[in-house]
């Protein structure tokens, strides 16, 4: 491997139990700097953490605190989000830009200070500011404490695997042109399995991602959807696996033959290698049910059983049609919280807020977008499409600095209309910088509804320092008299990000135990960009202990 070039680099952790003293203080140095990729027969400079694609995996142990020296040798801003971890107190180690901290500045670095309360299982680190967490991304693995067993058969290995995308072009040029054009960006060249598409028709010769396994051992794979704007269907041939956890939660297990992930999303699943000696197809495909520009290309890896001979044919599989829609909602609706005596689905049984957030696109005047006809497509919740202050919300809120955000963000959509019908003739969406106030320890209700407004689609919701419960679901419009009678309130699932289905809306319950400034926003990369996004203000409760803690002395500044 030559210094200035590097091949994409397979981040395989398989590990035997990595041995990790309880509540330890686990410090990582994250280097960000610009490397030079060869993927589908051509050379790009990506960005990359200590020059690896996919980034290297975080290690924990539930209640360990976790130091992240990050270092910025690039000449962009840069932040990392630490997707999943609660961050309780401790807002100024969450990560996304303008929402808790300034950028790490060129030249500039941050320790990101946190400790993992209460939390095992799978989750994901990624940059969050312009669209570098194309590149920038990594597993976070927080195994349970001493002696603590898993809720399931042990495994006998763990397999870290991280789903993404990777565009030939530099993806910040590739949304710097779609911004101004006012119309939807270039769409992935790849999806990749940990850092490989696998062979693909204008590049033949590129190679794919290898699991070996040894017959009659059980591997626990901990899936990433670390991609940008895709959700994904993963796939092995000959071979279904158990669902246990997703989003660091475990869930009552069931089998499957293809997991749904969504960006954002985690799942762990158990394999079972108990079919004949030979090579098994793994598949990654996109999954969209509305008329929407996707990457058609699948990803392909390779299962297979050590001592298989050479020449022997790959058995194949037929991933899922990309509109698959009863494919995936049968595997979301299998999902169930384990709820258990050690583990117990905590799910808020009143309300003290209940709220109806339309999320979707827009169309907003621009003069300058010709390609657009002089409109550029925007996105929204609640018909707000929201502005990026230049002062952190979180520093603003801390020390009381006016005019940075206003606390009247609306609790009901604006506009009322036939949501996921005819859309309304008026599309064009409000701007502003608006947030809503909750107090501490309040019990919310927030009922996404997706629109069909430009074109009805999946939106994966992200809540930074909560995890949820999913307690409905259902097509068409959100009715309040007679939906919630049909809510689960026994065994939802636990997450953190959630999929709104198209023409469609879900359900989530969550306490408002974490004070501080709390991005809510679209996993999709494009959306977020288009303004899908906004953020919940957490009150201090009563003492320090319920109250957020001072910003670190290195915290960036604006």
């Amino acid at each position: 491997m030559e210094s200035s070039t590097i091949r994409i680099l397979v981040i395989v952790a398989i590990i035997h139990f990595p041995v990790l003293i309880d509540s330890a203080v686990r410090q990582y140095k994250f280097d960000v700097v610009m490397k030079n990729a060869t993927m589908l027969c051509s050379t790009k400079p990506i960005v990359t953490v200590n020059g690896m694609f996919p980034g290297p995996t975080l290690y924990a142990v539930e209640d360990d605190t976790v130091l992240i020296n990050v270092v910025n040798h690039v000449n962009y801003n840069v932040t990392i989000h630490w997707h999943g971890i609660r961050q309780l107190r401790t807002g100024w180690a969450d990560g996304p830009a303008y929402i808790t901290q300034c950028p790490i500045t060129t030249g500039q670095s941050y320790i990101y200070n946190f400790t993992i309360t209460g939390q095992r299982g799978t989750l994901l680190w990624h940059a969050h500011i312009l669209w570098l967490r194309s590149t920038v991304h990594g597993a976070i693995v927080i195994l349970p404490k001493c002696c603590v067993p898993y809720p399931f058969p042990k495994p006998d290995k763990e397999v870290v695997v991280v789903l993404a995308e990777w565009w030939k072009s530099d993806t910040e040029d590739v949304i710097n042109e779609a911004i101004k054009s006012g119309l939807a960006p270039n769409v992935s060249d790849a999806h990749t399995i940990n850092g490989l598409p696998g062979p693909v028709s204008n590049c033949p010769s590129q190679g794919g991602f290898t699991l070996h396994v040894e017959k009659g051992k059980t591997y626990l794979l901990r899936l990433i959807n670390a991609a940008l704007n895709e959700e994904l269907f993963f796939k092995i041939a000959g071979h279904h696996v158990t669902i246990v956890e997703v989003d660091a939660t475990y869930v009552k297990p069931f089998k499957t033959d293809t997991v749904l992930i969504s960006p954002g999303q985690t799942t762990n699943v158990l394999l079972f290698a108990d079919q004949k000696q030979g090579n098994y197809l793994v598949t990654v495909s996109p999954f969209m049910d509305a008329p929407i520009a996707v990457d058609n290309i699948t990803a392909t890896a390779t299962l297979n059983y050590i001592g298989t001979l050479t020449n022997t044919p790959t058995i194949l599989t037929t991933p899922p049609l990309e509109n698959a829609t009863t494919v995936a909602t049968n595997f979301v609706n299998s999902l169930r919280s384990l709820n258990s005596k050690q583990y117990p689905a905590s799910v808020p049984r009143t309300v003290d807020y209940n709220l109806y957030f339309t999320v979707g696109l827009g169309l907003n005047p621009c003069p300058t977008c010709k390609p657009g006809n002089g409109s550029r497509v925007v996105a929204s919740i609640n018909n707000l499409t929201f502005t990026l202050p230049t002062t952190a919300l979180l520093q603003a809120h801390y020390f009381n600095i006016n005019g940075v955000f206003t606390t009247d963000f609306p609790a009901n959509p604006p506009y009322v209309f036939n949501y996921t019908g005819t859309p309304p003739s008026n599309l064009q969406t409000m701007n502003g910088t608006k947030v809503f106030r909750l107090a501490y320890n309040a019990n919310v209700q927030l009922v996404l509804q997706g629109t069909g407004i430009v074109a009805p689609e999946n939106h994966p919701i992200h809540l930074h320092g909560f995890s949820f419960y999913a307690v409905g679901r259902g097509p068409g419009n959100y009715n309040p008299m007679t939906d919630p009678m049909k809510f689960n309130l026994v065994d939802p699932i636990e997450r953190n990000t959630i999929g709104v289905p198209s023409g469609g809306w879900v359900a989530i319950r969550f306490r408002a135990d974490n004070p501080g400034a709390w991005f809510l926003h679209c996993h999709l990369e494009v959306h977020t960009t288009w303004g899908l996004k906004m953020a919940f203000l957490v009150d201090n409760g009563r003492g320090p202990n319920q109250s957020l803690l001072p910003p670190p002395i290195d915290l960036p500044k604006c």
